[in-house]
């Protein structure tokens, strides 16, 4: 296989490949790309977050800050905090990015998080609330990529579930005598997490193929993409499909099983980085 022939006819190049079951970069189909995760106090480039996370997917490379401030909840949702995530694309982290406001890319990847925040229920956002119609948290969680090489979803849903997982929020009460609020820096807690959801995405091929964990080449050359997203009890909390070649239900169903078992390795990886830094 002629180098010649991935730039003049990639996707005949990759064709050839996968009929062999395989792929350029000699992974199987069904095979993700080396995954790790480091949490808090190892990412000392933003000590300034309450909780953070990075995860490398193969040359992906995502980083997850978690800024808690106090705010007044909504005056609709008197006893609920706000989660509010955004995802930057920034230029440096592929030349098909620009610099200036967000592109449609990094709009559509923060609108997708926040549907997985709101449809997995990892954090109940009553549980934000200090005192109903006062006082609540924000959770401001940036994720940023440093290094695009596709499947952004998977890498930020994974590095948002690490950064929460890694928040201590200080103990906040309200004077009564007063009415002011009263910080407690030396008695924090962790964040309730109600459910770990993890992404799993895949690359479709010819309408027919499936492919996990797609690079940006991949993603480029296929004619669809899915991402499933699933929490520890195997329940679907969501299915993102943005247009490109329909999938049957058992195409469907294969990817949901595949998602339940990444699923698995997932939050394996997470628990034993977690276990790591945990004091004895």
């Amino acid at each position: 296989l002629s180098i010649c022939s991935r730039t003049v006819e990639p996707l005949e190049y990759y064709r050839r490949f996968l009929k062999e079951n395989c792929r350029p970069d000699g992974r199987e189909l069904g095979e993700f790309r080396t995954t790790t995760v480091n949490i808090g106090k190892y990412l000392c480039s933003i000590t300034t977050a309450d909780g953070s996370a990075l995860v490398k997917l193969g040359n992906t490379t995502v980083i997850c800050g978690v800024k808690a401030e106090l705010a007044a909840p909504a005056v609709d949702s008197a006893n609920k905090g706000y989660i509010v995530p955004n995802v930057e694309l920034p230029s440096l982290c592929a030349e098909r990015f620009r610099s200036g406001p967000p592109g449609e890319e990094a709009q559509a990847a923060s609108q997708f998080i926040a549907d997985v925040i709101e449809n997995s229920q990892m954090i109940v956002k009553e549980d934000l609330c200090i005192a109903s119609g006062k006082l609540a948290w924000v959770l401001y969680c940036d994720i940023i990529c440093l290094d695009y090489d596709g499947n952004l979803l998977d890498a930020s849903v994974f590095a948002l579930l690490t950064a929460l997982k890694n928040v201590q929020l200080p103990l906040v009460t309200i004077n009564e005598e007063t009415g002011l609020s009263e910080v407690n820096l030396k008695q924090k807690n962790p964040l309730i997490i109600r459910k770990h959801p993890v992404a799993t995405s895949f690359a479709i091929f010819d309408d027919t193929l499936l492919i996990v964990d797609p690079t940006a080449e991949e993603e480029d050359l296929a004619s669809g993409t899915v991402t499933i997203v699933t929490d520890e009890e195997g329940r679907l909390c969501s299915v993102h499909k943005p247009g490109g070649s329909p999938l049957t239900g058992a195409k469907l169903q294969d990817c949901i099983t595949r998602a339940i078992t990444r699923h698995k390795e997932v939050k394996k990886l997470i628990d034993k980085v977690i276990k790591s830094i945990t004091p004895k």
